[in-house]
């Protein structure tokens, strides 16, 4: 899939002209990417796969990709209240919901806010207590600066929105995200009670120690840890070479299409 075979909409939701994209048939799967990135930056090499048997409605969230900034402040809870709004607006009444890193976070909260949207939910990468990552990166975070996030990221924003001003805006969203981050309750976490997929690399930014709290916190989940990095196991662009077995797919239909018991 390139970026020239797209052709994307938009709508708007809760003041945001939200873009989306929407392939192939069958249950939705909404797809929620993660921090600096887009729908093709966080799932362009898989989308098709996951097309072939559902209704991939692919989301850019506030101020990422080709979706513009509202002018304030990003949360978790904003947006999934703007997934919550544009599935209103598309008429679908429960999705599968699958967000990967900071869209794992995201994915959660449609949950918790929205739960009769969501049939089944796979948490990819994605963490929700500030212990799920090493001491070293809320050290680095106050001073995250748009020359230290990463080059392929960059290049993948510009490529489709060739504003530079726009770019440091998500990059400070994000940033500015995490460092208000507040622990959530593992109470808040039990709310989740539809079929959950638990997933992340053994190698991953979240330790595996936190995946697997997540986990065992969740009422009714799976959990999957590959031998794997942040993303490369869903062949998220900054990770892993074109053309490579993207293990989590079967993983994730298999959770997905498994009828109920």
């Amino acid at each position: 899939m390139t970026q020239t075979d797209i052709v994307g909409q938009y709508a708007t939701v809760n003041g945001l002209k939200m873009y989306y994209e929407i392939h192939g048939s069958g249950f939705p799967l909404v797809l929620i990417h993660g921090g600096g990135s887009d729908i093709g930056v966080t799932f362009g090499r898989v989308l098709p796969i996951l097309a072939q048997s559902h209704r991939v409605i692919g989301i850019d969230m506030q101020a990422h990709g080709r979706t513009p900034d509202r002018g304030v402040p990003t949360s978790f809870e904003q947006d999934a209240d703007d997934v919550a709004a544009l599935l209103k607006s598309l008429g679908i009444n429960q999705a599968d919901i699958f967000g990967f890193s900071n869209g794992g976070n995201t994915a959660m909260q449609v949950a918790i806010r929205h739960p009769h949207l969501v049939h089944k939910i796979v948490i990819a990468s994605s963490f929700y207590k500030r212990d799920g990552f090493d001491a070293w990166f809320w050290d680095f975070m106050p001073n995250a600066s748009l020359d230290n996030m990463p080059k392929p990221l960059q290049e993948a924003f510009l490529a489709i929105n060739n504003d530079p001003a726009a770019l440091e805006i998500m990059h400070n969203r994000d940033r500015d995200r995490m460092l208000a981050f507040e622990d959530w309750s593992d109470d808040t976490i039990r709310s989740i009670t539809m079929p959950a997929l638990v997933i992340a690399g053994d190698n991953d930014v979240i330790r595996p120690e936190h995946t697997l709290q997540l986990y065992r916190t969740l009422p009714n989940a799976q959990l999957c840890i590959l031998p794997a990095g942040h993303g490369d196991y869903i062949g998220e662009i900054e990770e892993i070479r074109e053309n490579e077995n993207y293990p989590a797919v079967t993983i994730i239909e298999e959770f997905l299409t498994k009828a109920k018991a």
